[in-house]
């Protein structure tokens, strides 16, 4: 098949954590024998930043690690998308694209008759309707959406007749566990900040216990407020910054745990839904101590691929545990690993997209045939 993916950026994860499982589709599409282009416009925000913060060293990382990813770049002013429209089969638009871009893809459909689906990794569908409503997408075949709750939501505003639900996963070929010789703290946290996280709950949930329990701990991220790093260093946490998706495994096996701390749309509005974090700390291999977080849907096993602490006291005493006993260590890394590997890698996704088009087929057949 002849695939158009259009991604916000893929060669940039600066505060764009869905760039790592966008990637890890696109790997999976290629090694399975498709022809991937894909599509990102010119100066995008994301890319913007990170070459400000690395310089060509982004370049050179990216092209590095991800050989057969190089994008294709469009200026929204003129995007000149025949081209590799023209001869499509399946176009994919990720949400994180201007509504002029989004719009236009669906246009070009009725002219050149390819299958196309949008993908909906956000929570915007719920905190900000109005914005998603502007996209217009009457000849999209339908939503991938990463989670029951944003599925449901498309459905119910009549934004599309149909959508599934599509969760994350963790691109294997980049995420799997790495064992060096040595330890360079008890706990790690690699994340990015924005409106959507509370720095009351983050200070409860992960300063607090780290300074209490007086461990060793990093984090890695961007977008943090000066107010809240702060109140990091005070704790004796160390900040580092940027962390490219590459380095993660690494980082990650050089740590007792990690910590999921969900964002507040996830644990509020829309519960149940995991991020990529989720699966990426699983695939490594890294005991994972998570905040409150209601797996609706029980893709993984409280108390065997993870703990959950549902206050500070509760976290306090689980990486306690943790750090303590390399035999709970041991046991959360090996549930966690498997878990992730028979069910949630980027090719059980790409299996099931497939799954789905055939399920469109179907109803375009059928309707040709009434």
């Amino acid at each position: 098949m002849k695939i158009v993916l259009f991604y916000h950026s893929v060669i940039s994860d600066w505060n764009h954590g869905n760039a790592h499982f966008l990637r890890g589709i696109a790997t999976e599409l290629y090694r399975l024998g498709h022809e991937v282009r894909i599509l990102e416009p010119a100066n995008g925000w994301s890319l913007s930043h990170l070459v400000e913060e690395r310089g060509e060293a982004a370049f050179d990382d990216f092209e590095r690690n991800f050989p057969r990813l190089t994008p294709n770049f469009y200026h929204l002013e003129n995007p000149n998308l025949d081209p590799y429209l023209r001869d499509a089969d399946l176009v994919i638009v990720h949400e994180w694209n201007d509504p002029f871009l989004i719009e236009l893809v669906g246009r070009k459909k009725r002219e050149f008759g390819y299958k196309l689906l949008f993908h909906d990794t956000h929570h915007r569908a719920k905190s900000e309707p109005d914005a998603m409503n502007r996209n217009r997408l009457a000849a999209y075949d339908g939503v991938l959406a990463f989670g029951d709750p944003i599925r449901d939501l498309y459905l119910k505003n009549g934004w599309v007749d149909k959508a599934w639900t599509w969760y994350e996963a963790a691109d294997d070929a980049h995420f799997y566990p790495r064992r060096p010789p040595y330890k360079e703290g008890d706990l790690v946290w690699v994340g990015n900040w924005g409106a959507d996280r509370c720095a009351d709950f983050f200070e409860e949930i992960l300063i607090k216990p780290v300074r209490d329990l007086k461990i060793s701990a990093t984090l890695y991220g961007s977008g943090f407020p000066d107010p809240l790093l702060e109140k990091i260093r005070r704790a004796g946490i160390r900040f580092k910054g940027y962390l490219p998706s590459t380095a993660i495994p690494e980082v990650y096996s050089k740590y007792h745990c990690t910590i999921h701390i969900p964002r507040s749309p996830y644990c509020d509005e829309l519960p149940g839904i995991p991020t990529i974090k989720t699966f990426e700390a699983m695939a490594c291999g890294i005991p994972l101590v998570s905040a409150p977080w209601r797996d609706a849907h029980m893709l993984f096993k409280p108390g065997e691929d993870f703990l959950i602490s549902h206050n500070a006291r509760e976290m306090t005493r689980n990486l306690n545990q943790v750090i303590k006993s390399e035999t709970l260590r041991s046991y959360l890394s090996k549930n966690g690993l498997r878990t992730v590997q028979e069910k949630h890698l980027c090719s059980h996704r790409v299996e099931q997209l497939f799954g789905i088009l055939r399920q469109i087929e179907t109803v375009n057949q059928s309707r040709l045939h009434s």
